[in-house]
């Protein structure tokens, strides 16, 4: 999903159409995580609940603001403070804090992408699960409520670095696969990023490498026109789970 595309919208819509949603982030991988959420341009960025720290099996649960319409949430991991800047070896914000503060994260990186109702007309929500920046841990996203045909759990539940071709891998200071880059962000080519002459709709087609994210992962958008089987929607003005390591 092209999140950027909506960060455009103006703040009157976004006050005039949006609702306040809850979502609740739960880490369920067998250490400490940091979460981020990046929130649109014309909504306000959530200070503290910007980023944090989520101990193994803990769940906070965060209100999102009637401007909140677009916005991604994440996991950093390996994070520590170091002459008192704080740095994470995978999806680090590059705020020196632990709180992002509207920094976006590093690739390569798993993303949560939200769409909100107050961006279109449909009384729509709309998330997806992408790897189009990579990824650094596995995710699903569980709609509380709403309605829809695809109104439900989108997963990409793989630990990918496992299976991370040499030419993708973000080693770690051991030497272990720590994330797993996308084409685009391991090469910076215009077929792998769907830039240039590839950035019509339909132009830019599945690689080999976005085939082995597919693979991996077949509900989560794996390139950045991946949408017929990567995009999902609610109506209802649902809460939502992220849930990462499910």
């Amino acid at each position: 999903m092209k999140l950027y595309l909506l960060f455009g919208l103006s703040l009157a819509l976004s006050i005039s159409g949006a609702h306040m949603a809850t979502i609740s982030i739960k880490n369920n991988c067998p250490y400490t995580i940091w979460p981020g959420i990046l929130t649109g341009n014309n909504g306000a960025q959530l200070g503290a609940n910007s980023g944090f720290d989520l101990a193994q099996q803990a769940t906070k649960s965060v209100d999102v603001p009637a401007t909140w319409i677009a916005g991604l949430i994440w996991a950093r991991t390996g994070c520590s403070s170091n002459s008192g800047t704080f740095s994470c070896a995978t999806a680090n914000c590059g705020s020196g804090q632990v709180a992002c503060n509207g920094h976006g994260a590093a690739p390569p990186v798993t993303l949560a992408e939200f769409t909100l109702s107050a961006a279109n007309n449909a009384n729509q929500d709309t998330y997806d699960i992408s790897n189009v920046d990579g990824f650094n841990l596995p995710l699903s996203i569980s709609p509380q409520g709403g309605s829809g045909a695809t109104c439900k759990t989108t997963s990409c539940q793989k630990d990918i670095n496992a299976a991370c071709p040499a030419a993708l891998a973000k080693k770690g200071s051991d030497g272990a696969t720590i994330a797993c880059k996308s084409a685009c962000v391991a090469f910076n080519e215009p077929q792998y990023c769907c830039t240039g002459e590839f950035e019509p709709r339909g132009a830019c087609k599945p690689s080999t490498y976005s085939q082995f994210f597919k693979e991996q992962c077949p509900q989560a958008y794996s390139y950045a026109q991946d949408d017929q089987s990567s995009t999902f929607t609610c109506s209802g003005k649902p809460d939502y789970l992220v849930t990462f390591c499910p």
